[in-house]
């Protein structure tokens, strides 16, 4: 095998930046998924959309899930699509908006986290993944414009406080954090309305899994592109859990399982639990 030119060779031990993405636009600007060329019309109707995703606290990290369904404007275009991505060993990311654009952005951020590991030693803090993501999701800011717009919501446990945090994003790249808990998407009204019932500060990672699938099952219950259980499918939402533990996305079997019990309880009480009044 020929070796490769020494300029080559520089180039790509000696990146000048921690960041991968501030590396890629200068030399192959290209590849990014954030290029700004503008589009004959919009088309943003067109394309596939990933619908809701929810997060939330709990003792010691924090819960993400999101539906499978992605819709290209009135029609069901994917059934199981994934929408939740482990970003590192700490942290992930769930999109809705533009599907295919969320995707890329999500692999890129992922490579951009462990580039910076690389090249210098130690990860990011959680604040720094948060802004990171954020100049990413600001760089897509042209594109947005024209119908392609991806909002993501970043959940991640932070050592240095032992516990979860999660920041949700506006289509200029703005990063706020939220506490406790949040959802975004066509259905987030719904799951956010749901959780503000259902969560409970410091409950078990099962209990706020379990809180999170009751938010996604009445968010598909009000809003058609969300997707709910497929039971004949066996298609259920992706879970992930973060804790000190690291990065874990539940099985498909275990899912499942919490996926029966809620549509058993849902069989006498289609509406589903209710917040007791204190």
């Amino acid at each position: 095998m020929a070796s490769q030119p020494a300029w080559m060779n520089s180039l790509f031990t000696h990146t000048g930046s921690s960041s991968f993405t501030e590396f890629l636009g200068a030399h192959a600007p290209n590849l990014l998924p954030t290029r700004a060329e503008t589009l004959a019309a919009p088309v943003g109707d067109q394309i596939p959309h990933a619908t809701t995703i929810v997060a939330a606290t709990c003792a010691g990290g924090v819960v993400m899930a999101g539906d499978r369904r992605a819709t290209s404007g009135n029609m069901i275009s994917q059934r199981d699509m994934e929408k939740v991505f482990r970003a590192d060993d700490y942290s992930c990311m769930g999109i809705a908006g533009t599907a295919s654009t969320g995707i890329e952005v999500a692999r890129l951020f992922r490579v951009e986290l462990e580039h910076y590991e690389k090249t210098e030693g130690r990860s990011l803090s959680t604040e720094g993944k948060a802004h990171r993501l954020a100049t990413m999701i600001r760089g897509n800011l042209a594109m947005a414009m024209q119908g392609l717009v991806v909002v993501p919501l970043f959940a991640a446990y932070d050592p240095a406080a032992d516990s979860g945090r999660i920041f949700s994003y506006d289509v200029g790249g703005g990063p706020y954090e939220q506490h406790d808990f949040h959802s975004i998407g066509s259905g987030s009204i719904f799951a956010r309305g749901a959780l503000k019932k259902l969560y409970r500060p410091g409950a078990s990672p099962q209990d706020t899994v379990l809180a999170c699938l009751q938010s996604l099952y009445d968010a598909a219950d009000d809003d058609s592109a969300t997707g709910g259980p497929d039971v004949t499918r066996k298609i259920w939402p992706v879970v992930a859990v973060i804790t000190a533990d690291g990065f874990r996305r539940l099985p498909d079997e275990e899912v499942g399982e919490f996926v029966q019990s809620l549509l058993e309880a849902r069989m006498t009480d289609p509406d589903g639990p209710t917040a007791p009044l204190r």
